[in-house]
C-alpha cells in the first residue's frame, strides 16, 4: 500500500469517527463498556495505518491521534453529547497499542 493511500485511509476513518462521535446520542446504550471498547478500536485503527507507514514515529502518531481524541471529547457538549475521561483514556490506550502493533507486524513482514 502507497503512503498516499495510508494517508486517504487515514483521513476516511478520521471523517468517519468524527461523524459518529459527534452525531447526537441513539440514546440509552445496552452493554455497559462497550462505547469504551469502541473508542479503543476505532482510535486504534485510526493510528495503526500511520505508524505502520512511519515506524520511526509511533509515538508521535499516538500522541496526535490521542490530541484529535482530546479534540472530539471538548467539541461534544456542544454537539448534545457528553464529554467523558474515560473515553478518552480509552482513545489514547488504542491509539497507542494500535500504532505500537502497527509497527511490530511491519518489522515482522519487512524481516520476511
Amino acid at each position: 500500500m502507497t503512503r498516499f493511500m495510508i494517508h486517504c485511509v487515514t483521513l476516511a476513518l478520521a471523517l468517519i469517527i468524527a461523524t459518529l462521535t459527534l452525531l447526537p446520542s441513539p440514546g440509552p446504550q445496552g452493554i455497559p463498556g462497550l462505547d469504551k471498547l469502541a473508542h479503543f478500536l476505532a482510535f486504534g485503527a485510526l493510528a495503526a495505518p500511520l505508524a505502520f507507514a512511519y515506524p520511526r514515529h509511533w509515538r508521535a502518531v499516538a500522541l496526535a491521534v490521542l490530541a484529535y481524541g482530546g479534540l472530539i471529547e471538548i467539541v461534544q457538549p456542544y454537539m448534545g453529547r457528553s464529554a467523558e475521561w474515560a473515553d478518552l483514556l480509552a482513545d489514547g490506550i488504542g491509539a497507542f497499542l494500535g500504532a505500537w502493533g502497527a509497527v511490530r507486524i511491519g518489522r515482522g513482514r519487512r524481516a520476511v
